[in-house]
């Protein structure tokens, strides 16, 4: 059974892998004998986390490039292609929010800025799109990969304040399905896309919302936490098993699943 879900020696590229969930995800699959490419923007933030996984006695290969910007990761591909013969598994976890794009309760969607609501589409949606696009030739060769795409409970449950997150994983959600189709229409069964949808865990990005500066919980914290079931946020080694179980060989029959890892909050009802 332990075979089943082993990533042992599989080629993962994670892309935000400096990021609080990315570099958690990371971490775990270099611990369970994963090859890490590590895919930042930020060659510092990418080294340092390259080095602490080398130091844990794990395999990691530093990849920096913007994943909006389709001509830096063309050059990236040229530098992983020439290291690397295929990949097996490519993890976009890039994504993130911004304030201009959150309409707050004393706001109207008239104070949203229309650039931040770009960037936060760019970076959610394209930024899942165009990695997958880049590196799929290093996926298609042996006609075999996984493709993991990071979701949100927002993308199913539009909820209030995140209206360009919520957009944009929305559409991560679709783009996951739609390639799920495709590429097992084009490249056969052993090509596949799925994707976790994480339910409250405490990022950089969403700190502030469901945070006050002393660690007590909002009021928008309060309600998720009345809302969810299990009562609490979750915790970034709490997806390792959807994760695992993706980039294994223990769901070379899932594909186009969303996989809710949210304490059941996407099923409670209120009531």
């Amino acid at each position: 059974m332990s075979n089943l879900f082993s990533v042992k020696n599989k080629i993962i590229m994670v892309s935000g892998a400096t990021g609080v969930l990315g570099k958690a995800m990371a971490k775990h699959l270099a611990t369970e004998g994963a090859q890490i490419i590590v895919l930042g923007r930020n060659p510092e933030k990418v080294n340092t986390l390259v080095n602490d996984i080398k130091d844990e006695g794990g395999f990691a290969h530093p990849a920096v490039a913007d994943v909006t910007q389709e001509d830096q990761l063309q050059a990236l591909y040229k530098e992983i292609a020439s290291e690397f013969d295929q990949i097996d598994v490519l993890i976009n976890a890039a994504g993130g929010n911004m304030p201009g794009a959150v309409v707050m309760p004393d706001q109207f969607l008239t104070d949203l800025s229309g650039e931040d609501v770009r960037k936060i589409m760019d970076l959610n949606y394209m930024g899942t799109f165009l990695p997958t696009k880049v590196f799929l030739p290093l996926m298609t060769g042996n006609k075999k990969g996984s493709i993991v795409n990071i979701s949100s409970m927002a993308a199913s449950r539009p909820m209030t304040r995140v209206m360009g997150y919520a957009s944009a994983k929305a559409a991560v959600d679709n783009l996951t399905k739609w390639l799920a189709t495709e590429f097992a229409k084009k490249y056969g069964e052993g090509m596949r896309v799925n994707a976790v949808a994480p339910g409250f865990f405490l990022t950089e990005q969403n700190r502030t919302l469901l945070t006050n500066k002393d660690g007590s919980l909002t009021e928008r914290g309060n309600l998720i936490i009345q809302n969810t079931p299990m009562a609490r946020f979750g915790s970034p080694d709490e997806l390792f098993g959807a994760v695992q179980f993706l980039c294994s060989d223990a769901s070379k029959f899932v594909t186009g699943a969303i996989i809710e890892v949210d304490g059941g909050f996407n099923v409670f009802a209120g009531v």
